[in-house]
């Protein structure tokens, strides 16, 4: 007889790991903001995990985080320009930011978005 999951018992964690959060929390502040319809995300999400499976990704959390992070550049309200500008920004934040700090753009950084 197998033995029923404890519901009350402690889960793990529900991301792998933070920035996965961090997408999806994006993507549902957007519908908040009316910047995007919950039927427009889920329909671009979709799409990026039909890309995915296409593809030949497997199915792991970490595809799913790739594929909720393309969705969201796909509807985010920046043009592609401003986009590739904030990766850029970005990128040379983290490079420029010493081992175990955290990676931060802001005031007086020379690499704070416009």
């Amino acid at each position: 007889m197998r033995i029923p999951e404890d519901a009350l018992a402690p889960r793990g964690a529900a991301f792998a790991e933070p920035w996965h959060a961090q997408t999806l929390a994006t993507a549902f502040a957007l519908i908040r903001a009316g910047h995007l319809t919950a039927s427009g995300w889920a329909e671009a999400l979709g799409q990026a995990l039909r890309a995915a499976e296409a593809a030949g990704q497997p199915d792991t959390e970490e595809t799913y985080y790739l594929a909720a992070l393309d969705a969201l550049e796909q509807v985010t309200p920046l043009s592609a320009e401003a986009l590739h500008k904030r990766k850029a920004q970005w990128a040379a934040a983290y490079h420029a930011t010493p081992h175990g700090q955290p990676v931060k753009l802001g005031a007086g950084d020379p690499q704070r978005p416009g």
